[in-house]
């Protein structure tokens, strides 16, 4: 319940009371003392409804309903940014899903318009509170840039299409304005626990529906999104197996957030947990790795055992050096050990690359298009490779560039200049991911910290082989990673100022 008041009051540590909402308070008050009004509101209300419905017919009905739903739902988003947070998370897990149901729906639009409401709210709470030193640091000033480079993209020289440039700094430059929102909105301990129990709880439903894919079927709109153009069947039926993706667009966004959630669960272990929430944890972390398995995607069975390397380094000690001794032993094991079973197999060959000819066939495109690299340092313009490419500029040099890589596609689109931005941008997230994890002192919060570093580890090597952070939910979630490692470190400053204030007391354990 604690929780619910917590984010139903915007992430301020208070209790939510009538007192809380004195305007509201006072106009509903007013309602119910004068049912005369309230009737005559109603009255009008019915009266507009049937106005649009007789003059615009089903559509005017619709925006009637709409604007009676949008309206507050703009309002609470605007006001609330944490019920806006909590709504944005959940769409962005289920965005691509409904989307396969629902067509030609313009939700990527209305993400769009629910960032621009957050940018909205953010600017008019910092207006109202004059507190810009929440959003301050090295990883705000490096991604200020980074916007700033993208929006200057619309000059570069070399770029083919400006229309491409519109469609692409949308899901480039924009949401990394996210970086802020959560950064400046997530306050509370309490507040972070909701959102990591919801991640949790989105990946499950994830890693089930995958399971349920495999063992039982696709639906029937997902076969006929699976047979309805070869290039798809290409991608993904391998040695007579059909990779499953859940809930996501494709295959390598299911796998990389199941690779991500997994971690998520493994650094939470550490924490101040009780037994059998450590116990629950470690299940669910198995439950995330084994349905990622059916993903196919070789990419990602590299990310685990690397990011737990890291993990033995940052929390050294005896037992979790054996624990890492015993387990590259079973991994060897697991890479070499001769094997009929194709995700087994297909498991295997993503660390036997030089053995992979698509591997082979990536390394010899990213030789080619070096020269181009160096001889454009702004690169090819925004979009210029890709989907946008193809279809705004569909003659041009780098239209038909296959990128495959997230680092080779900044590279190509936004030059050596773009790529030494991004490079250090996401260098100076895990310094300072590494940093705060020393630093901050609750267990809590270190774990946390611990688990956000971990992922953005991961991310980064996946990033390499494919295009990890450009596609729902991951391009959301990054940002939210991101800005926790900045915000755990400051809960626990403010957390240690104020246990050192008299009648205070130590959080208890979870």
């Amino acid at each position: 319940m604690k929780e619910v008041e917590i984010i139903l009051n915007n992430g301020r540590n208070q209790p939510v009371t009538a007192k809380t909402f004195p305007r509201e308070r006072r106009f509903i008050a007013g309602l119910k003392n004068n049912k005369a009004i309230a009737f005559l509101l109603f009255i009008a209300a019915a009266a507009i409804a049937s106005s649009a419905v007789a003059y615009l017919g089903v559509i005017g009905g619709v925006l009637f309903i709409a604007a009676v739903i949008g309206l507050p739902f703009i309002y609470a988003i605007v006001t609330y940014p944490s019920f806006g947070i909590i709504f944005l998370l959940v769409l962005a897990y289920f965005l691509m899903f409904i989307l396969k149901y629902v067509k030609d729906v313009p939700l990527g639009t209305a993400v769009d318009g629910l960032e621009a409401l957050f940018i909205l709210g953010f600017f008019i709470r910092v207006k109202r509170e004059k507190n810009w030193k929440m959003v301050k640091g090295p990883t705000s000033i490096l991604i200020l840039i980074w916007i700033c480079y993208n929006f200057l993209q619309v000059l570069n020289p070399s770029s083919e299409s400006t229309l491409a440039w519109v469609y692409t700094v949308r899901s480039v430059g924009l949401v990394m304005f996210l970086y802020f929102i959560f950064l400046y909105n997530i306050r509370t301990v309490s507040f972070i626990k909701v959102i990591l129990k919801l991640w949790i709880a989105l990946s499950v439903i994830a890693a089930l529906y995958a399971l349920k894919q495999e063992f039982i079927g696709f639906s029937a709109v997902e076969e006929e999104y699976l047979y309805s153009d070869p290039l798809v069947a290409s991608l993904l039926f391998i040695d007579g197996v059909w990779r499953k993706f859940s809930i996501f667009s494709d295959p390598v966004t299911f796998s990389y957030n199941m690779a991500a959630s997994s971690l998520l669960c493994i650094a939470l272990i550490t924490g101040p947990l009780k037994l059998w929430k450590k116990a629950a944890l470690l299940v669910l972390a198995g439950l995330f790795l084994y349905a990622m398995v059916f993903s196919g995607t070789r990419g990602a069975y590299v990310l685990i055992p690397a990011s737990l390397l890291l993990f033995a380094i940052l929390k050294f000690s005896k037992i979790i050096m054996v624990a890492t001794v015993f387990g590259a032993v079973f991994f060897v094991c697991l890479v070499f050990v001769p094997t009929g079973n194709v995700s087994l197999y297909r498991f295997q060959s993503a660390f036997k690359p030089s053995n992979d000819a698509s591997y082979n066939l990536r390394k010899e495109n990213q030789k080619k298009i070096q020269p181009y690299i160096l001889s454009h340092p702004m690169g090819g313009g925004l979009g210029s490779t890709g989907v946008w490419g193809v279809k705004f500029a569909p003659k041009s040099y780098l239209a038909s560039f296959p990128p495959d890589s997230g680092y080779v596609r900044v590279a190509v689109e936004m030059g050596w200049i773009g790529l030494f931005l991004f490079c250090l941008l996401i260098f100076t997230i895990l310094k300072t991911g590494v940093n705060n994890f020393y630093r901050i002192k609750d267990p809590a919060l270190k774990s946390y910290c611990l688990a956000m570093t971990l992922i953005v580890f991961a991310l980064n090597i996946g990033n390499f082989p494919q295009e990890a952070l450009v596609q729902f939910p991951t391009n959301i979630y990054f940002y939210l990673v991101a800005a926790l490692i900045t915000v755990t470190y400051r809960i626990d400053k403010e957390k240690t100022a104020s246990q050192k204030m008299p009648g205070n007391y130590q959080t208890p354990k979870s």
